[in-house]
């Protein structure tokens, strides 16, 4: 038979070993394998090192949080039946940080019928953002504004031969119907418009038409492995185009992918650069990665870590007891949330959230640059 004060002591070590497990779980889908891959572990990695951090400090409200993450290997239809696991079985209080256009609503029937909040998907997709979808709330600006963006710039430096690759589906449509937006503006047309299959991309037949059009600049609303692929494809047709893609490529992985090609390659960018602590969204980021011993903060890592500064907002907010629905209406209510030097707002007919948008270049170090 156990002593009395041993007895105490085993029922004191339980508690204190259940009060430290993770309380608030939260469900991921994400291609963490796949032609996306290294995009979304960096994406991931900056998201945790927020969630980190605040977990290490006692959680929300005395409760810690746990990031369920699941690999849909950049498959819609897998990212919507994790997403239906991740809500049936896990039970999860909201999803966060999803990635991709497709696979975003692929799991949308699921966020509705059950009422889970989805902050922060890696995606600008207009149709995420107009008409608002209830569920979810977006921590970026859309591709539009990206590539509107782009075009305008190239425009200002005297380019007009101006050329779009895309991939055939939504992500690719909506990026096109932005950078449409820059030319028309410009009064310009595409030099050249293609597009490819995304989940098998060809660039052979696309590469001569891009060096027939003579195109000063080629802009490609793709993912990571399609934009390394088909840059080295025009390459080795003999294209010198200028190649520009969008924030879901502004990853470090990217960058090292991309090999030999990568230099000059312009990425539009929807946060302010990783290495100004002017932002103080940058350097406390800066700060946790030192601390940590993770190394240079990327693009991709930013837009995690701002993500889950709104995700730990939204949590907080609920209260003790937080449900999806006291999530939901916690988020519709934020106002002017300053995360550092930005400011996220909500409301009933805006879930946008952010509206930054800017440009960088990959200089010869291997670095984005703005």
């Amino acid at each position: 038979m156990k002593q009395p004060g041993l007895w105490c002591g085993a029922l004191l070590s339980a508690a204190l070993s259940f009060g430290a497990q993770a309380q608030l779980l939260i469900g991921q889908t994400a291609g963490f394998t796949g032609p996306v891959g290294a995009g979304v572990k960096e994406t991931t990695d900056g998201a945790k090192l927020y969630i980190d951090a605040v977990n290490a400090k006692g959680g929300v409200n005395g409760q810690k949080i746990e990031l369920i993450s699941l690999d849909d290997k950049f498959d819609p239809k897998l990212a919507g039946e994790n997403a239906l696991k991740l809500i049936e079985e896990k039970e999860v209080l909201a999803m966060f940080l999803t990635r991709g256009t497709p696979h975003t609503e692929a799991m949308l029937p699921h966020l509705e019928k059950f009422g889970v909040p989805l902050i922060g998907p890696s995606t600008g997709a207009m149709v995420l953002h107009q008409p608002v979808k209830k569920q979810v709330f977006n921590v970026r600006a859309t591709y539009q504004r990206e590539a509107e963006k782009a075009v305008t710039h190239l425009n200002s430096m005297g380019i007009t031969r101006i050329g779009i690759v895309y991939a055939d589906d939504s992500f690719g449509a909506d990026g096109v119907a932005g950078a449409q937006k820059g030319l028309v503006a410009a009064k310009l047309q595409p030099a050249v418009l293609e597009k490819f299959n995304r989940s098998k991309p060809d660039f052979a037949p696309i590469a001569p038409k891009v060096v027939a059009s003579n195109a000063q600049a080629i802009i490609m609303v793709a993912s990571g492995q399609a934009v390394v692929d088909g840059t080295k494809a025009f390459r080795a047709a003999g294209s010198a185009a200028q190649i520009v893609t969008l924030s879901n490529n502004a990853s470090s992985g990217f960058i090292k992918s991309l090999g030999d090609n990568a230099r000059g390659v312009i990425v539009t960018q929807v946060f302010p650069y990783e290495r100004s602590i002017a932002y103080g969204l940058v350097k406390e980021a800066q700060e946790l990665s030192k601390a940590k011993g993770t190394g240079d903060i990327s693009p991709a890592m930013l837009e995690g870590f701002a993500a889950a500064k709104v995700l730990v907002e939204g949590l907080r907010r609920a209260g003790p007891k937080p449900t999806r629905e006291k999530i939901q209406a916690a988020l519709e209510g934020l106002r002017k949330f300053d995360i550092g030097g930005l400011e996220v707002n909500y409301s009933p007919e805006d879930h946008t959230g952010l509206d930054f948008a800017d440009l960088s270049i990959i200089g010869t170090d291997g670095k984005f640059r703005r």
